[in-house]
Formats: structure tokens, sequence, C-alpha cells
């Protein structure tokens, strides 16, 4: 199978299976490699050790992640959705965790795998189709998981959560994207 016809392959299986699941989901479009590439770009991947991902998908950001690591990195990447989680399983690297569990979750898998904090949290979680104080709590969970200036990134289609991390971080940077369908927000908020 050539390669484009595998990713529309991967395209619509993304589309059937986010059809399905939109309130775990929150998106019906995988990330075009655009936004994979703006969503990796504040990443020093030269200082990355721990990186999380939060809402991986099928793994099209995972995928990228991966490829700008570092050989002795790891990236614990959760979703919740299992046929997403067996198309992540079957990327073959070592560095890779996948985690099928709840982002809030996040404090114990860190402890688990013998990491104290995380250097780096990428998310995709659909924030805003998720009860507000749900949202708060992890992205605060998130906080408290990162070193000192670790960064969280975040997709949003949407400015409307943005205070969500300012009232939490006390910072966020905007980053758009506009060659995704539909053009996109990347949020990062630094722990200082």
């Amino acid at each position: 199978m050539t390669n484009s016809k595998a990713e529309k392959m991967g395209t619509i299986k993304f589309f059937k299976e986010s059809v399905k699941n939109i309130k775990t989901v929150g998106t019906i479009t995988r990330s075009s490699k655009y936004l994979c590439k703006g969503m990796i770009k504040p990443v020093d991947f030269g200082k990355a050790k721990v990186l999380v991902e939060l809402g991986a998908g099928d793994g099209v950001v995972t995928k990228h992640i991966l490829k700008s690591m570092s050989k002795d990195a790891v990236l614990l990447a959760f979703e919740l959705n299992p046929k997403f989680c067996a198309q992540i399983r079957e990327i073959e690297d070592d560095r890779l965790i996948v985690i099928e569990d709840d982002a809030g979750k996040l404090p114990s898998y860190l402890e688990q795998h013998g990491y104290e904090q995380a250097d780096y949290i990428i998310s995709a979680i659909p924030f805003t189709i998720i009860p507000e104080e749900v949202g708060y709590k992890i992205i605060q969970t998130c906080k408290d998981c990162l070193v000192d200036k670790g960064l969280f990134i975040q997709i949003h289609y949407s400015l409307i959560p943005k205070k969500m991390y300012q009232k939490i971080f006390g910072n966020v940077e905007l980053n758009f994207v506009p060659l995704n369908v539909p053009p996109a927000w990347v949020m990062v908020s630094k722990k200082i």
C-alpha cells in the first residue's frame, strides 16, 4: 500500500471513530502535518527527556514527537479510545509508553514508570466539550506534573479556553495554524 493510500485509509478510520466518539475525540479530522509541526515547535528536543501526550488519538502527533525525540527520551501517550490505543501500539518504538486511561491519573503513571515530572506536556484533549471543572482539574494536574519552566502545549479550534491556561499558569502564548481543517490555535503555557 502506498503511503498516500495508507494515509487516506487512516483518515477514513479516524473520521468513523471520531463520529462515534465525538465527546472524547473532540474533532472529526486528523491533525494536518502543519498542525503537528506547530504543536511540537516549542519543544527543545535536545533537553526533553520525559514527554507526555494527552489525547493521542490515532498517533498522528505521536509519530511527529517520536521522530524528533532523542534516543534516551520517553513519551507517555494517554488515550481513552481503545481502537486508537490499538493503532498507537502498532508504532514500534521502545521510547513510547501507551496509557489507555484518563489524563487526570498522570501523576500516578509518571511515578509508576519512575519519573517525578515531565519536561513537556502536549495535549489535544477537547476541553471545550468536557465539564469546565474537570478541565481545570486536569490542567492544574498538568502544571503540578511539569518541571520548572516546563511547557504545557494545547491545541484548540477556538480562543475561548485561553482563560483556563491564563488562570492556572498565569501566561499563555498563542500560535495560529491556518493550514489545518479547521484552522487551529496552539496555546503554550510555561510553569513559572
